[in-house]
């Protein structure tokens, strides 16, 4: 049954008949014709009454017609499956094994990236042996059961068998159609219509014809929605393909009177049969809450990924946190944010995730994190300090690399998550402020380290967020952005800043392009999903925090998520922070001692001691801010009522080292410390 702009469409479309036209090879009707005599009442002629086997015959044709495209389909099917099977995921694991080994051209890893791809070959051979070994057993064994029975009872049994197997491999290739489903709430297409044009399908096929698709299309399954939707599968030329079809999908909404956000293409059965979902309303038109919120044990965000934004058929979007790095690029208000909020909120309730954070603004937007415990690394915008967890991860790498090697793997695996010491999740927020030209002294440093994590490191379970408001080139280089195979593209200022975040020049080509959203929605951008092998439209779910406080609800179940498996900060040992604290000689994890992105001391980490000298330093600057000058040891013990000899002993301890020349107001040049030089120690060591 067609919708009424449907059926309007079809009447625009079709030709009206000129009453003067006939044909010329039929004689003209008499005037006084039955056909002309008003007093003429003609009769309807009865049709002849098919005979009982004529019936038998017809239905006995249509059902074995019917039952040979079932077997045929089927078949091919389970022949496809064979392909997929014999090839496994190894050809999609070597070409990124090739993009690492070119990215690492010229480094120290570049042997490590060579041996991988060998490895990958090595496994990809090994498996398609496997794989065909088995494939031979089992004809053998089948050729053996059909000779041995043909011998034995006669080749009625050999038949027998033989249709048999073909009927199986026709019902395991057709379990495979039933996958050709709407989006939850929306009916799945029932079973096809070989040949048929179906009612409410003609209007696809006019809008195919419109934007110049090659003749030839058919539609052999229409099904309308409850809500104003549809799906139409339609068979397309022999030489056009749903790919080539996606490439369209504006196009085609335009000539279906839609916008591209309300038409939906995907593979049904084969690479030349089109699932088009068409809707009457903007699906990203209002918000929609995050399933987080009803989350009620811990996720696991490796297999079932997190859930960060929903597609235009209302379908949940989830993103593995595994073998990829993840680009995010939008405008100011573009609701680049709330994504990137999404997807690592999601990652801190899987409790297996280290979660390192390093935003760009001194804010308090991921604060959130670090005051439930839940934050492994927090600290607010210090070049220094991330350029120096750079050098540890790339040190991380190497140990995780050689667990790896003892273990004859090539990359982590969800057995040994936890034998490596968790999956490294690194977000980096506002990138410009790390990476762009002239930004800081150790900037080309640090964008080499950042290259050769983004080209080495997923392997070994260390994988990176990166997020940025200006997509350019020199905020993003092309050998980081290449190996950040989930991009999400959200509203941007120019094609070449959309290029940049999705690559390969798509904006210019007719291909997605994030700087023509009509109308621009927050959160609403084009998401590169590699687990799926597609591209399109996703928009990130409501999730706040400023005016809800939805973030801080989440990381309190999150925390006691974490603590129940001893993975809350302080539970475990972590040796990025371990590292990070020996170089640095300041801790970051959870935000550092007060749970705010500052680093510093964590006074109960320390021994007694150690304690007591930082808390000697913490007087003493008080001290000389009563003053309000520089001061000698002996009249800060005094004030302290402590001995001279011990305050200066404890504040050597603390870092300050040997006293210096300073201008005393009544005794002149005599040694002491300046206010300043305690104060800056005081900072850096933060003691509360």
């Amino acid at each position: 049954m067609s919708t009424t702009w449907e059926t309007t469409e079809l009447a625009k479309r079709t030709p009206a008949v000129a009453v003067t036209e006939r044909n010329t090879d039929t004689p003209p009707v008499p005037a006084q014709s039955p056909y002309t005599d008003p007093g003429y009442t003609p009769v309807k002629p009865q049709p002849a009454r098919p005979s009982a086997a004529m019936v038998v015959a017809k239905a006995a044709g249509r059902s074995l017609g019917t039952s040979t495209r079932w077997v045929v389909t089927g078949v091919a099917r389970s022949g496809r499956q064979w392909v997929e099977l014999y090839h496994d995921n190894y050809p999609h694991e070597i070409r990124l094994a090739k993009n690492e080994r070119k990215a690492a051209e010229g480094t120290a890893e570049a042997d490590a990236a060579k041996a991988k791809v060998k490895e990958y070959r090595r496994e990809h051979r090994k498996h398609r042996i496997q794989h065909l070994g088995y494939t031979s057993v089992g004809a053998l064994a089948t050729g053996g059961t059909l000779a041995i029975g043909g011998a034995a009872v006669g080749g009625w049994l050999d038949l027998l068998l033989a249709g048999f197997g073909v009927g199986a491999a026709a019902w395991h290739g057709q379990r495979g159609l039933a996958a050709i489903e709407a989006a939850p709430g929306h009916p799945a297409i029932g079973g096809p219509l070989e040949g048929e044009v179906v009612t409410g399908g003609q209007s696809l096929l006019d809008a195919l014809a419109a934007i110049k698709v090659p003749d030839g299309s058919r539609v052999v399954a229409h099904q309308p929605g409850p809500d104003g939707t549809s799906v139409t599968i339609v068979d397309l030329p022999p030489n056009f393909t749903v790919t080539s079809i996606r490439n369209k999908v504006e196009e085609l909404a335009g000539a279906l009177g839609r916008d591209v956000t309300m038409v939906d293409i995907q593979k049904a059965r084969h690479a030349n049969q089109a699932a088009v979902w068409v809707s009457a309303a903007d699906p990203f038109e209002a918000t929609r809450p995050s399933p987080l919120m009803e989350q009620r044990t811990p996720l696991d965000t490796w297999a079932n990924g997190a859930p960060v934004a929903w597609g235009k058929r209302g379908n949940v979007v989830r993103l593995p946190i595994r073998d990829s790095h993840v680009l995010i690029g939008g405008t100011t208000r573009s609701g680049k944010g709330v994504g990137m909020a999404n997807f690592i909120t999601a990652a801190a309730m899987d409790p297996r995730v280290n979660l390192r954070i390093v935003p760009g603004k001194v804010n308090g937007e991921f604060d959130a994190y670090a005051k439930a415990g839940v934050a492994a690394t927090y600290f607010k915008p210090n070049p220094a300090r991330l350029l120096a967890l750079t050098e540890v991860l790339l040190e991380e790498m190497d140990r995780r690399n050689a667990i790896l090697g003892r273990l004859g793997k090539s990359k982590m695996t969800p057995e040994t998550i936890m034998e490596l010491g968790g999956i490294e999740l690194v977000v980096i927020d506002e990138l410009a402020t790390y990476t762009a030209q002239g930004s800081h002294p150790d900037r080309e440093q640090l964008a080499e380290n950042l290259m050769k994590l983004a080209a080495v490191a997923t392997g070994a379970g260390i994988l990176l967020v990166l997020a940025t408001q200006l997509p350019q080139v020199d905020v993003v280089p092309s050998r980081l952005a290449m190996n950040c195979l989930t991009k999400w593209a959200m509203r941007v200022d120019t094609a070449q800043q959309s290029n940049t975040i999705l690559g390969g020049g798509s904006a210019g080509a007719g291909g997605p392009d994030a700087s023509r959203f009509d109308p621009p929605r927050p959160g609403l951008g084009w998401l590169v999903n590699p687990f799926v092998g597609i591209t399109d439209l996703a928009r990130s779910f409501d999730l706040d925090q400023d005016v809800r406080g939805e973030i801080t609800t989440l990381m309190e179940r999150a925390a006691g998520w974490r603590e129940a498996a001893g993975r809350l900060v302080g539970q475990w040992d972590d040796p990025v922070e371990r590292a990070l604290a020996e170089r640095t000689g300041l801790s970051s994890a959870a935000g550092g001692p007060n749970r705010d992105g500052v680093p510093g001391r964590m006074l109960h980490l320390l021994d007694p001691q150690a304690v007591a000298a930082y808390e000697a330093l913490a007087d003493a600057v008080e001290v000389m801010k009563r003053l309000g000058r520089d001061a000698q040891v002996e009249e800060m013990a005094s004030e302290l009522e402590m001995p001279t000899e011990r305050l200066g002993e404890l504040l050597r301890r603390a870092g300050a080292g040997s006293t210096v020349k300073i201008n005393h107001p009544e005794r002149g040049r005599v040694n002491g410390y300046r206010k300043a030089d305690l104060i800056r120690l005081l900072d850096r060591a933060a003691v509360a």
